[in-house]
């Protein structure tokens, strides 16, 4: 994300450090937090593994990836480490893969919501990192640069949680479908895991093969959009 963002160093820097920030808060909220959720939702099912493996702890040192992680951080994919789960140590391992699947999305989704709250009541204004170079363009004041911060950790996370649900091994979304799945289609759909990793790449690279008429945005970009709108009010042009 930030080599994505990098012109607007130049155009308006202090907007450009406000987002840079709102990357960095988004990462941790979005990404640690969300880790932490299955840790905890496995646990308190009676799932020991993530406690044992030292993932039940906010700390980030614990779920940050070297490479996945800061991956994220400069190009806008990749991941926290993730967390190790058993759901047969649970009393109902079929509907606890769901639960804690679960979990990480719903997390995001809590936290964007609780950082919509102020923008959502009107006590700032409601920008994301889309907004910046009209910013840039009119001068922003510093509750504009403070709605801009808090909206990029709006926007990040959903995207997270969105993206996180889609039904491709090795997405959380690929877990909460196993567990809502009657056994005999289960089974057959997860023979398809193999394949996710590389069917999330196609997604990918997909807008570079057909001139941008299908992607991954094609599918994931509804969804944001609707729930950017019932969080916020707003409406962003993507």
């Amino acid at each position: 994300m930030i080599l994505f963002n990098l012109p607007l160093l130049f155009e308006a820097p202090l907007a450009f450090a406000i987002v840079i920030a709102a990357f960095a808060a988004a990462l941790l909220t979005g990404l640690i937090f969300h880790e932490f959720c299955h840790a905890f939702t496995a646990n308190a099912l009676g799932d020991p593994t993530p406690r044992r493996l030292g993932r039940l702890t906010l700390d980030p040192r614990a779920h940050y990836d070297p490479f996945w992680t800061t991956a994220i951080f400069f190009f806008g994919f990749g991941m926290a480490k993730p967390v190790p789960v058993d759901p047969r140590n649970t009393r109902d391992p079929k509907t606890s893969l769901f639960l804690i699947a679960l979990a990480g999305p719903t997390s995001n989704l809590v936290v964007a919501a609780i950082a919509a709250i102020p923008l959502r009541l009107g006590l700032l204004p409601a920008f994301t990192f889309f907004d910046v170079p009209r910013l840039a363009s009119v001068g922003a004041g510093p509750t504009d640069l403070l709605g801009l911060f808090l909206g990029t950790v709006v926007l990040l996370n959903i995207q997270l949680g969105v993206f996180n649900l889609l039904p491709i091994p090795p997405l959380d979304g690929s877990n909460v479908l196993l567990g809502l799945l009657p056994r005999d289609l289960a089974v057959q759909y997860a023979r398809l895991q193999p394949w996710g990793f590389g069917i999330l790449m196609l997604l990918i690279v997909a807008p570079f093969l057909t001139n941008g008429a299908f992607g991954l945005w094609t599918i994931i970009g509804p969804p944001i959009r609707l729930l950017l709108r019932l969080v916020l009010g707003l409406s962003v042009g993507f």
